[in-house]
């Protein structure tokens, strides 16, 4: 088995602990008709069912990571959460304050 390989198994591993699993999820869509029975009709009737895929809501945004800024796609829940770490903007032509 090559580094490398094992390499990218690392850091793929990583950002999975960090950001979850970005993969879309899958389910049904459902076409109906007909008037709901609490409101005054015979019941909603299915028509028809067909696969479709729920995407994350994900924004592409620079992120401090290890140290170092990276540019990752990231679901917006998880920014929202104030899990993800962003980097400090500096002003231009500013002297670094210590």
């Amino acid at each position: 088995m090559s580094t490398l390989k094992k390499n990218k198994r690392i850091k793929r591993a990583a950002q999975l602990d960090l950001y979850g699993d970005l993969k879309p999820g899958r389910g049904n869509k459902k076409t109906e008709r007909g008037k709901a029975k609490y409101l005054g009709g015979n019941g909603r009737k299915t028509t028809g069912i067909c696969k479709r895929v729920y995407r994350r809501n994900l924004k592409k945004i620079r992120v401090l990571e290890n140290g170092a800024v990276v540019t990752r796609r990231i679901p917006v829940r998880l920014i929202r959460a104030g899990v993800i770490q962003k980097p400090i903007a500096q002003d231009p032509f500013s002297l670094p304050t210590e």
